[in-house]
C-alpha cells in the first residue's frame, strides 16, 4: 500500500523547492579587473551568509613563452562585500562566481572578464609557472559530447580526502557534477561517468576541489561537441546552459561615458570588429576576383586578335610567301616592268623643223627598263608573255608633233613625250 503525504509535509517541500527564489541575491564588480589591484565585490539582496568568490582562469595565458602565472582564488566572507589582490596579468580572461549558503553557484557566474593593465607588476612572475595540487582528466582527453557519456578521474594518492567537481558556464548556469559508482581502473585509475546533459557548443569550465578547497585540482575550459547520432534525450528545460544579455553573476560597474568596463564590453567590441573586419574582407575579395576576371578577358582578347588570319588582299597563289632577300622590298611590291619595245620609227626620217627624232637618233640602251628580249620570267607564276602592238616614241620639237603617214588601221601606237629642251640658248 502506497503511503500517503500528509499535506504539511507537500507544505514543507514546496517551500524548500522555493527558498532559493526567496534568498536570491546579486552581485557586482566595483570596479573593472585590473592588474595587481584589488578587486573588489559587492553583494545585494537577501543572501545567506557565508558568501564565496571562487575566481578562474579563461582561455590562455598573455604571456609569449606560455607561461601560466593565474591561480584560481576562492575567498570566503560575510559581509556585503570583499577586496583582495588581483595576481592576474593585463590581457588575461577570467570567470567569477559567487555562492553563499544555499549552495555553489546561487549568486551566478560572470561572463568573461578581460583584467585591465596597470603600472604595478609586482604581483606577476612571469618565469615561474604555477600548478595545482592535483590534476583532474577526462576520458576522452579534453572531450564533451552532448548526451554521450564521459569519465572523470584522478590519481587517488594526490587527493585529499574525497574530490568534488564544480561545472561553470560563462554568464549562465554553475553546478555541482554528480558523481555516481566511482571505481578504479588500471588505465584511467579513479573516477566516475558523467553525461553532460548540455547543449552542442556550450562553454563550459570544470573545476575540481578537495578537502584542501575549491580548485585544489585546477579547471578545466571545454566546448560541447555535437551528438554524431543527433542524441538529445538527456536534455529538458532545466539543462544547465548560458543565458543571453547581463550574466548571471551581475552587473559589471560603468565609467564615466557609460560603457561597460567588463568582460561583456569586450565581448561587444569583438563582435563588432569581427562583423565589420568580415565585410571588408568580402568587399575586397569580390573586388579582386572582378579585377581577375577583367585581366583574363582581356588577354584572352586579345590572344584571339593575335591569333586572327589577315585578309589576304592581294589574293597570293601557293608558293609566294618566301623570305624576302636583304634589302629587297617585299614580294608582294615588286613592281611589272615596263617593256619597251624595240623602235620602228625609221632612222632616216626625220622631223619637220629638221631634228632627228630621238628614237633613231639617241642610243636604244636604257637603264632598269628591260625589253622583251632581256626580260626574264620573274618568280611569280604568270601566264604566256603579253602580245605587245608596236609602239612609235616621238619626242616633240618646239614645231609640235612630227608627221606619220602610213594606214591607220595599220597605224602603231604613239607614244608622246614632253621636249627635251636641250638646244635652248643661253
Amino acid at each position: 500500500m502506497a503511503a500517503l503525504v500528509a499535506p504539511s509535509a507537500t507544505r514543507v517541500l514546496l517551500l524548500l523547492e522555493l527558498l532559493p527564489l526567496t534568498t536570491a541575491f546579486s552581485w557586482t564588480f566595483q570596479s573593472a579587473p585590473t592588474q595587481c589591484q584589488n578587486l573588489s565585490i559587492s553583494i545585494s539582496g537577501s543572501g545567506t551568509p557565508p558568501y564565496n568568490v571562487l575566481i578562474i582562469p579563461s582561455g590562455s595565458t598573455p604571456f609569449t613563452n606560455g607561461t601560466e602565472v593565474r591561480k584560481i582564488i576562492s575567498k570566503q566572507f560575510s559581509s556585503n562585500s570583499v577586496s583582495f589582490e588581483l595576481a592576474y596579468p593585463a590581457e588575461s580572461q577570467l570567470v567569477a562566481v559567487v555562492s553563499d549558503a544555499t549552495g555553489f553557484g546561487s549568486g551566478g557566474a560572470s561572463a568573461e572578464a578581460e583584467v585591465v593593465s596597470s603600472s604595478d607588476s609586482s604581483c606577476i612572475d612571469a618565469s615561474q609557472s604555477v600548478s595545482p595540487n592535483w590534476f583532474l582528466n577526462l576520458d576522452p582527453s579534453n572531450q564533451l559530447v552532448q548526451c554521450t557519456a564521459t569519465r572523470i578521474w584522478w590519481t587517488q594518492s594526490d587527493v585529499s580526502g574525497t574530490p568534488s567537481f564544480f561545472g561553470i558556464i560563462p554568464g549562465g548556469d554553475s553546478f555541482v557534477i554528480p558523481e555516481s559508482n566511482v571505481n578504479t581502473t588500471s588505465d584511467t585509475g579513479t573516477g566516475f561517468s558523467w553525461t553532460p546533459n548540455l547543449r552542442e557548443g556550450t562553454t563550459i569550465h570544470i573545476v575540481g576541489n578537495d578537502n584542501n578547497g575549491n580548485g585544489t585540482g585546477g579547471s578545466s575550459r571545454l566546448t560541447v561537441g555535437q551528438n554524431l547520432q543527433n542524441d538529445n534525450s538527456c536534455l529538458n528545460s532545466n539543462s544547465p546552459s548560458s543565458t543571453a544579455g547581463t550574466p548571471a553573476g551581475g552587473s559589471y560597474p560603468t565609467d564615466t561615458s557609460g560603457d561597460s568596463t567588463g568582460g561583456s564590453s569586450s565581448s561587444s567590441n569583438t563582435n563588432v570588429g569581427a562583423i565589420v573586419g568580415g565585410v571588408v574582407g568580402g568587399v575586397l575579395g569580390l573586388l579582386a576576383l572582378l579585377l581577375i576576371f577583367y585581366f583574363i578577358r582581356r588577354r584572352a582578347k586579345q590572344n584571339r586578335q593575335s591569333n586572327e588570319k589577315p585578309v589576304d588582299l592581294l589574293q597570293a597563289d601557293e608558293g609566294d610567301e618566301r623570305p624576302n632577300r636583304p634589302g629587297q622590298p617585299p614580294e608582294y611590291y615588286h613592281p611589272d616592268p615596263f617593256i619597251v619595245p624595240d623602235p620602228t620609227v625609221d632612222e632616216s626620217s626625220a622631223s619637220a623643223s629638221g631634228r632627228p627624232l630621238s628614237a633613231s637618233e639617241r642610243p636604244t640602251s636604257r637603264s632598269g627598263t628591260p625589253d622583251i628580249a632581256s626580260t626574264s620570267t620573274g618568280t611569280r607564276k604568270t601566264g604566256a608573255p603579253r602580245t605587245l602592238r608596236p609602239v612609235n616614241i616621238i619626242q616633240h620639237d618646239d614645231a609640235g608633233p612630227s608627221e606619220a603617214g602610213g594606214n591607220k588601221e595599220d597605224e602603231a601606237e604613239t607614244i608622246e613625250l614632253p621636249p627635251a629642251y636641250t638646244n635652248i640658248r643661253k
